[in-house]
């Protein structure tokens, strides 16, 4: 089925396989190289407590081995015309992708396909992954700039599952069994669960009867609904201050939002643009420009299926914290009562469009663009429908949503020698 032939000369198709596997393709004859990523609905919240960090050792352990290929074959076939393979785990999602040359795509898709859905997870390699993800652990734990995101997280959210990090802790990963991981994966890793997407110069019954031939997953028949949207529980609002001897302070200042599913996601899109999206926004320009007091700050949001982070980040000097904190504080206050001007409006869907479009400049892009349309919105928009919808969010939905969100509680984590 045809879903859009507009999108500069290319087509997008849907397949539904009886499995319940959906695969989804964007033809675009232009280009030479084709993006390919298996996409499994399932992230850390969906893991139990004494699982936390159990879909991100699985997608280690999957490149490690299947029943046909060694670790080794798997990096180096793709290698070998010159591809690339990776992969990563969200909070409500994992990929497995790989890049290579038009002509490669056939290889690439069994390669890809055979470790997803054949991995061998030998005991061994459940050893060896336990040790690489321990380091990461370590390693997240030395960068605080990132780390002071998952503390405000969990300041949010306390023990559900979207409070806790994607990689787990050293008390959940040094004690999970190869029994634990293997029925995740048997139980979680189900073709109704699954989105097939590839973009770049491909013909797509052919892709959809490669997956057909090399992906086998137990099937249902039916692909899975959006996740369900019952209501997440937040913390009161809190402060957790982690002192650590850094040079600067971290720290981020925010609240509950709203879920991707939302109406308002497009003003809200525009809204973080104009006050921390850029070198124009408000926050940047009143705290970097006009005082100096931090090098990076920006405003951020992060979307689920039932709820959503919105936040301020800044990093600055210890002694400068509460100064940046008045002024942060103020400036929400101040657009949260007097809302934005028409130019400010402007500017921020400018910013919005752009960005949307500029990012499809590449296959990766578009495969996910198809991925995440499907199994996070249950469809995929084309890029004009993507560009109306954000010019047709009007200036009183902005200032209302900033309104409403920039008046809640808020949250506060910061990181330093404080």
């Amino acid at each position: 089925m045809a879903l859009d032939s507009r999108d500069g000369g290319s087509t997008v198709r849907r397949t539904v396989l009886p499995s319940g596997l959906r695969v989804l393709t964007e033809a675009i004859p232009s280009m030479r190289s084709v993006s390919f990523g298996v996409w499994v609905g399932i992230g850390s919240r969906d893991e139990a407590p004494a699982q936390s960090g159990v879909s991100h050792f699985l997608e280690h352990l999957l490149f490690k081995g299947t029943e046909r290929r060694t670790a080794l074959d798997i990096s180096a076939e793709i290698e070998a015309v010159g591809g690339e393979t990776n992969a990563f785990t969200t909070k409500e999602y994992t990929c497995y992708y790989a890049r290579v040359l038009d002509e490669d795509l056939p290889l690439a898709i069994d390669v890809m396909c055979d470790l997803v859905s054949h991995s061998v997870l030998e005991a061994a390699d459940v050893e060896t992954e336990r040790g690489v993800i321990l380091e990461e652990i370590a390693m997240h734990d030395d960068e605080p700039g990132d780390e002071v995101h998952d503390v405000f997280a969990e300041a949010v959210y306390g023990a559900h599952p979207l409070g806790r990090l994607i990689s787990g802790t050293e008390e959940t990963i040094a004690p999970m069994t190869r029994a634990q991981i293997e029925g995740f994966y048997h139980e979680r890793y189900l073709a109704p669960a699954v989105v097939v997407a590839a973009a770049g110069n491909l013909d797509h019954d052919v892709v959809v009867e490669l997956v057909r031939q090399n992906l086998d997953l137990a099937g249902g028949g039916t692909p899975a609904p959006l996740r369900a949207t019952d209501a997440v529980p937040t913390r009161a609002a809190d402060t957790v201050v982690r002192e650590k001897d850094t040079e600067q302070a971290h720290l981020v200042l925010g609240c509950p939002g709203i879920g991707r599913l939302d109406d308002r996601r497009f003003a809200l899109g525009v809204l973080n643009n104009v006050l921390g999206g850029g070198m124009s926004s408000r926050l940047f320009q009143e705290i970097r420009e006009k005082r100096g007091l931090a090098y990076s700050v920006y405003s951020y949001s992060s979307q689920y299926a039932d709820t959503g982070l919105f936040a301020v980040y800044a990093g600055c000097a210890p002694g400068k914290v509460d100064e940046v904190l008045e002024l942060t504080r103020a400036e929400l206050a101040a657009v949260s009562a007097k809302g934005f001007t028409e130019a400010e409006l402007a500017r921020g869907k400018g910013m919005a469009k752009g960005s949307y479009v500029l990012g499809l400049e590449d296959t990766g892009s578009r495969m996910s663009r198809l991925a995440k349309g499907e199994l996070l919105y249950g469809g995929v928009l084309s890029v004009d429908e993507l560009l109306a919808r954000v010019d047709a969010v009007t200036l009183d939905q902005v200032n209302a949503l900033a309104a409403d969100l920039l008046t809640r509680p808020t949250s506060l984590a910061v990181i330093g020698p404080l």
